[in-house]
């Protein structure tokens, strides 16, 4: 299956078993790269949870010690091929794309970081909850179908439905313990 998305599109395709493969890959690939460095990396985001229809860019989250030598980890993501983009709107974490058309975001975040809390909490849930997926699914693909230009419009709309079920994988954490 094809990989990669042109920047503020919103293009949701099926779900695919090589999207596990390439997070793998690519979490390969990174370990050769960045050798001996500590962190860790997660896939996140849609295409981590099977069944679930996503934009084909494989999300990943890699969490690194501080961000006290974040120069040193900006020069090593971007020889590994990634493009720094700042916080770009999420303050608490260091965004970078991969590809043309953009293939993989990697989300770069702290320990303590509510991000990271947040996006494995929310992967988590859904692979537990599949009923929970697909009206989460049925809500994405209502909205690619308004928002097939403007990602951004697409990402708000989102956020609701987001925070609903965050909400609902929070009790579902708390009764799991």
């Amino acid at each position: 299956m094809k990989i990669g998305l042109k920047s503020g599109t919103v293009k949701l395709s099926r779900y695919s078993l090589s999207w596990k493969r390439r997070f793998l890959d690519e979490q390969k690939r990174l370990r050769r790269l960045l050798g001996t460095a500590r962190y860790t990396v997660e896939h996140i985001g849609s295409t981590a949870v099977p069944g679930l229809d996503a934009k084909p860019i494989i999300d990943m989250a890699m969490m690194i010690p501080s961000f006290k030598r974040l120069p040193f980890w900006i020069r090593r993501l971007e020889k590994a091929g990634y493009l720094y983009k700042g916080e770009y709107g999420l303050p608490g974490r260091h965004f970078f794309i991969r590809g043309n058309p953009t293939a993989q975001h990697l989300h770069l975040v702290t320990p303590g970081c509510v991000h990271w809390d947040r996006w494995l909490l929310f992967r988590d849930y859904l692979k537990a909850n599949p009923h929970e997926a697909r009206r989460y699914n049925e809500a994405k693909l209502a909205l690619a179908r308004r928002f097939p230009d403007n990602r951004d419009a697409y990402t708000r709309a989102k956020t609701p439905v987001i925070n609903r079920l965050l909400a609902r994988a929070k009790k579902w954490r708390a009764s799991s313990c």
